[in-house]
């Protein structure tokens, strides 16, 4: 750029190059994208804090049909059986277990009190794994001890989050 001196300021020659232009949009282009990134990882982190809390409701869920299915155990004498009807799987039950992939939960489980903030009630289903005689000498009254395993299935806000959870419950 060439300056020349007229009256005792600087002017501007005719031939000017442009470069603060040029410097310009280079800055422009890496404030926009600095701005692209900013919401795309904002966007991020919003998607993975509505999956959390999805996870979240799934776990609760689960949780409280496991519960459910403990005080059902406390106050009944179910009848298990071998087909698995109602979710109550004797030890002679052979098909696929509450923890498969594509356990038929609708047809083999019980459905347990439906929650706000999730897609469906969750479910449970009850194996009936040993009895146990447990005394400590033939003359005393022998104590019978029944285990159960428990699976309850949940699924959170939307039916992409969901939950497995198992717990031995003994009587």
């Amino acid at each position: 750029m060439k300056l020349e001196n007229a009256g005792g300021f600087m002017q501007a020659s005719r031939y000017q190059r442009g470069s603060a232009l040029i410097i310009s949009l280079v800055f422009l282009l890496l404030l926009t994208m600095i701005g692209v990134t900013s919401i795309q990882d904002s966007t991020l982190q919003e998607r993975m804090a509505g999956n959390e809390r999805d996870r979240n409701l799934a776990f609760q869920a689960a949780e409280a049909a496991l519960r459910e299915a403990e005080a059902f155990l406390r106050g009944n004498s179910p009848a298990f059986t071998a087909s698995g009807t109602g979710g109550l799987l004797s030890p002679s039950y052979t098909e696929l277990k509450p923890s498969a992939a594509t356990y038929p939960w609708a047809t083999r489980s019980q459905a347990g009190s439906s929650l706000t903030g999730v897609s469906a009630a969750p479910r449970y289903a009850i194996e009936l794994i040993t009895t146990q005689a447990t005394g400590p000498s033939d003359l005393i009254d022998v104590v019978t001890i029944n285990s159960y395993r428990i699976t309850a299935r949940a699924v959170g806000g939307s039916t992409d989050a969901v939950v497995l959870l198992q717990a031995t419950y003994s009587r």
